[in-house]
């Protein structure tokens, strides 16, 4: 079974760790560089922003302007612990959440998009819980802007993704373990 949703967000930590040719679908796709250890060159990220313009495909930057006004990419990407304000209507701004106090945060920050975490069990080591589909469904329908589930999805509890009462997704470490999910997805 496909997973049909109207925005799919996908995390890398540097421009390798994904085959821009192996996805299919167009202008649905945001690509989300989060890397905080070691910056690639602009040179690297200006040239990997074509190539996803090319597709169709948005590029969000984590939490650095600079690098973000450097590379010409579509939005910032605000994770949970950034807690600067950004309001600045011209910014294309998502960003991340785990609480309820977090959304409020991210949404006086001026996100459109919120990262909502944890929607199934992950193997992290800190992991305190998860959602499940019921408590995410309740959750954001108390919010008017977007709310995408993050967390603990992978190729086997994918068909529950359809149950969410969201058009969007967004996969972080099963894109780095398992690429051919891609192939499921789209």
């Amino acid at each position: 079974m496909f997973i049909i949703k109207n925005n799919y967000y996908l995390y890398i930590e540097n421009t390798k760790n994904i085959d821009l040719n192996s996805i299919k679908v167009k202008k649905k796709i945001n690509i989300i560089y989060r890397n905080n250890k070691i910056q690639e060159s602009v040179e690297n990220l200006y040239r990997f922003r074509k190539q996803c313009k090319a597709r169709g495909f948005k590029l969000y930057i984590s939490n650095n302007m600079k690098l973000l006004k450097d590379c010409r990419a579509d939005g910032l990407y605000l994770s949970s612990y950034n807690k600067k304000i950004h309001l600045n209507k011209n910014l294309n701004l998502i960003g991340s959440a785990h609480s309820f106090k977090e959304i409020n945060e991210k949404i006086k920050q001026g996100c459109k998009t919120i990262f909502l975490s944890r929607l199934f069990k992950t193997s992290y080591k800190d992991g305190k819980g998860q959602l499940g589909v019921v408590k995410f469904n309740l959750l954001v329908a108390k919010y008017k802007v977007m709310i995408v589930p993050l967390g603990g999805i992978k190729y086997s509890n994918l068909n529950k993704l359809n149950l969410t009462n969201k058009s969007g997704l967004a996969l972080l470490s099963e894109v780095k373990k398992k690429p051919a999910i891609t192939s499921r997805l789209f």
